[in-house]
């Protein structure tokens, strides 16, 4: 598959300057002001983001390329990129005048996304009022403009929706200290019955099924199940080449004794899943660029992206195990690129045994 690179190319930058504070960042539980920056320019943000507000078109396969781009330095930085095109991509399942709404300002507009359905929606005269507490939304320190997702119906799945709130709506609980991909910020957001209109909200299924009411953009015909292996998985491959990069160098100490057979031969296998990896991960790209979702191909990119992960993080485990104590201290970077691999990889989207279960299915079914 040939990917463009224009936001690949600018990724590099940003790349370069998530890596100089990609310590920094580990230790103190946040992203740098100048990589967030780094990250807008680049054009994460927009991403997805639909041509009459100032979007530009990308790829999936870009964009997975760009955020493990990213990831080769900061793991966390990647994570927070990928999300940041996630959430235009969206925001652009609102009416007409939710879209206009929140990209008032222009494209650049930082849109972050609770995915798990929690709070209360009380539909009310012009719209819905919300309360409640979304965990886990990653950016949301810096965000203008947070979609978060909650049931009407508590009992009914099917009335699940997504809000589209303002930026002085919501508060924020610090509650995000893991192990790996600790500057994420994916801390809670908070809402006090908050109004929301009805041009702010749409369906959960819109997204889930990629077809959009407002929308003619062929990237919002996407179903959320081909690509949000990619979304979550793409930060995880920039982490494991960039613990390969920190192995080579190990590896090759000028002036050191030469590197002895199992040490070669697990490095040169860590190397090769990772490309296998690589490889997964841009086949599932290519069918999502080329719109292709047959039943088939669904739980075949699901499998993929799982089992991609899966290879990833043997793959460090593997480079790391050969580090000894010397590769555990808190200087080294080749320890942050294996919590960052463990904590992102171990996503419930990633998880291989649910896509597994998808996969066979259908083989089941034709019995």
């Amino acid at each position: 598959m040939s990917v463009p690179n224009g936001l690949v190319n600018a990724a590099r930058t940003a790349a370069q300057t998530a890596a100089r504070h990609a310590a920094e960042a580990d230790a103190d539980r946040r992203l740098p002001g100048a990589v967030v920056d780094a990250l807008v320019a680049a054009g994460f943000t927009r991403s997805f983001v639909p041509a009459e507000f100032g979007g530009q078109a990308v790829g999936f396969g870009e964009l997975t390329e760009a955020v493990a781009t990213v990831g080769e330095g900061c793991a966390s930085a990647a994570w927070v990129a990928s999300l940041l095109a996630q959430g235009s991509r969206t925001a652009g399942y609102l009416p007409e005048q939710g879209r206009a709404q929140v990209w008032a300002k222009g494209a650049d507009s930082l849109l972050v996304v609770g995915f798990v359905a929690q709070g209360a929606a009380e539909a009310v005269d012009g719209g819905w009022r919300l309360s409640g507490t979304w965990s886990y939304v990653s950016g949301v320190e810096f965000s203008d403009w947070a979609l978060v997702l909650a049931r009407p119906d508590p009992a009914d799945l099917a009335s699940a929706r997504f809000f589209a709130v303002p930026r002085e709506e919501y508060g924020i609980v610090e509650t995000w200290f893991s192990l790996g991909v600790r500057a994420t910020g994916s801390h809670s957001l908070t809402l006090d019955d908050v109004f929301v209109p009805a041009h702010c909200s749409f369906a959960w299924d819109e997204l889930l099924q990629g077809r959009p009411t407002g929308s003619e953009s062929p990237h919002h015909r996407v179903p959320l199940f081909a690509v949000n292996g990619l979304t979550f998985g793409a930060p995880v491959l920039g982490a494991a080449r960039g613990a390969l990069t920190t192995a080579a160098a190990d590896l090759r100490v000028p002036g050191g004794p030469p590197p002895g057979e199992s040490a070669r031969v697990d490095y040169a296998r860590s190397a090769g899943e990772i490309e296998a990896a690589s490889l997964l991960m841009r086949r599932v790209a290519e069918v999502a660029d080329e719109g292709r979702f047959t039943d088939e191909l669904l739980a075949r990119g699901s499998r993929d992206s799982a089992l991609a992960v899966d290879l990833l993080v043997g793959a460090v485990d593997r480079l790391f195990g050969r580090t000894g104590t010397r590769g555990q201290a808190e200087t080294q970077p080749l320890q942050r690129f294996w919590r960052d691999v463990h904590s992102a990889g171990s996503h419930g989207v990633l998880r291989f045994e649910p896509a597994a279960m998808r996969f066979t299915d259908l083989l089941l079914s034709a019995v």
